[in-house]
C-alpha cells in the first residue's frame, strides 16, 4: 500500500504522520501492495465547528474507489473513526466479490449440469 499523508490548512507533524501510518498499517493487509491511499487531514476554520478536526482519505482500488471523511474534536480520534470506516468498505468490499464470485460459480455448475443432462 502507498500511503500519502497531507496536509490542508495545517502542517503535518511527524508524530501524527506516523500515527496515521500506523493505523493504516492495518488495511495494508486487506489491499494490494500498489494500491495507492491518499490521506487528507484538515481543521476546519469556522469557529461555531465543534467537530473542527478533519481526516478524509481515497482509496484507489482496480476499478474502484473508496472514500470516507471523518470529524472530531482530535485529529486522532478523527484517524482512528477514519481507518475503522476503511477497515468496514473494504472488507465489504472484498464480501461483495467473494459473493458474486461464489455466484458465478453457482451459475456456472448449474449451466454445466443442464448441459450434461442435454
Amino acid at each position: 500500500m502507498q500511503l500519502d499523508v497531507k496536509g490542508k490548512n495545517l502542517e503535518v507533524s511527524d508524530a501524527i504522520r506516523s500515527y496515521a501510518e500506523r493505523k493504516f498499517a492495518k488495511l495494508d493487509k486487506q489491499l494490494h501492495a500498489l494500491t495507492r491511499v491518499e490521506v487528507e487531514l484538515a481543521v476546519e476554520r469556522n469557529p461555531s465547528v465543534a467537530a473542527n478536526q478533519v481526516a478524509e482519505a481515497t482509496v484507489w482500488l482496480k476499478g474502484r474507489t473508496l472514500r470516507a471523511r471523518e470529524a472530531s474534536r482530535d485529529m486522532k480520534a478523527s484517524i482512528d473513526e477514519l481507518t475503522e470506516k476503511l477497515l468496514r468498505q473494504v472488507r465489504d468490499d472484498g464480501d461483495k466479490k467473494k459473493s458474486k464470485r461464489k455466484i458465478d460459480k453457482h451459475a456456472l455448475d448449474v449451466d454445466g449440469a443442464l448441459q450434461d443432462l442435454q
